[in-house]
């Protein structure tokens, strides 16, 4: 079966040690086999990254990173050095290897070195991350080395955003990276509809090797997307893609342990292959994870929670939902209500400082 993974890297209000823990316990023994921690809101791991983590955050992070490995979880962090390739100088070098050395530390199984959701439109793009990924190969020997490109699909809102890509970016930085080290793909968008076969195979010529692919769904941060609870069973990911994969990781949703259960969907999508239904799956899903009356109430409400969203339910619709969430005893139900109340709610301005 393709290797599956957890990836916390959202934006907006990360998850608690407790969110984190419970997340690995429940989808641990189902089949995924991999955490990332990336979260945007850690600077230490962006754009504070030359400093080192102080003692607690690496206690913390070193506690995660037991009970990874005692589930049987690869730990692993997900570092973006925030435009290290405008000036890799010595400096650079001494900050970025003190860093290594704490992440280290923890037992490091898996090192993300993401470039992505910052400035690209630069000459030499592509050769100054192959530098900088193999410098960092030379530092973490025995570590799974995955990257991210600054431009990790063909979606043109990339280049409208941090600047026209540069012409044969992905080519050039397939052909230059070792190719022990693994590059992530999202898709034919950031958030992709569907990923097929073909596509993947196209892409898998261009970067040289097997795409991994950072998944966005049911990740709901943004502007747009944090107005919108992904609850319902993946789909457009036919198990057939698992031969193109190099492994397949879920960037989950603010909602912790409501993200369980679109995670729960995915493992039977490739279980299943041609006979899964997406319905009877979020059926079986839901009721593991919030029990049969909270799962059927879900249910009942999926149409406003992930199409309607805040902006299209009315203030009658969302007292009910309130009320028929009160007798629940779950933390789901409280996630419900923290997001019926904005407290998910991002504006353009959060992402622009994480």
């Amino acid at each position: 079966m393709t290797e599956l993974g957890i990836i916390e890297g959202f934006f907006g209000r990360p998850y608690t040690w407790e969110e984190r823990a419970g997340m690995v316990r429940a989808l641990g023994p189902a089949g995924y086999g991999f955490y990332l921690y990336a979260p945007k809101a850690d600077g230490f791991l962006r754009k504070r990254w030359r400093e080192p983590y102080p003692d607690a955050d690496l206690a913390s992070l070193a506690d995660f990173a037991a009970l990874c490995r005692a589930t049987g979880v690869r730990f692993g962090a997900g570092l973006s050095p925030y435009e290290l390739y405008r000036d890799f100088d010595a400096a650079s070098k001494q900050a970025l290897a003190v860093k290594l050395d704490q992440l280290v530390s923890l037992g490091l199984d898996d090192l993300g070195v993401f470039f992505d959701d910052m400035r690209g439109d630069l000459p030499g793009l592509a050769a100054a991350q192959v530098e900088i990924v193999h410098w960092i190969a030379e530092r973490v020997p025995g570590v799974r080395l995955i990257a991210c490109p600054s431009y990790y699909t063909d979606d043109p809102v990339l280049d409208r955003v941090f600047g026209q890509r540069p012409p044969n970016y992905l080519e050039d930085l397939g052909a230059g990276l070792d190719p022990a080290i693994h590059l992530m793909w999202t898709g034919e968008e950031v958030c992709s509809l569907q990923v097929t076969p073909a596509h993947l195979a196209r892409v898998a010529g261009r970067m040289r090797r097997r795409p991994f692919l950072w998944d966005n769904y049911p990740v709901n941060d943004g502007p747009r997307m944090s107005r919108r609870l992904h609850l319902r069973a993946f789909t457009g990911r036919p198990a057939t893609i698992g031969d193109h994969l190099a492994a397949h990781g879920i960037n989950t949703a603010s909602q912790a342990v409501l993200s369980r259960i679109p995670a729960l969907t995915l493992l039977d999508s490739y279980a299943q292959g041609e006979a899964y239904e997406y319905a009877a799956s979020f059926r079986r899903a839901a009721r593991q994870v919030l029990g049969e009356d909270f799962a059927a109430l879900l249910e009942r409400n999926l149409l406003a929670l992930q199409e309607s969203g805040l902006d299209g339910m009315s203030d009658e619709l969302k007292g009910r939902l309130r009320e028929r969430l009160a007798p629940f005893d779950h933390p789901a139900a409280r996630e419900i209500e923290a997001w019926l109340d904005g407290a998910y709610a991002m504006g353009a301005e959060e992402l622009q400082t994480q």
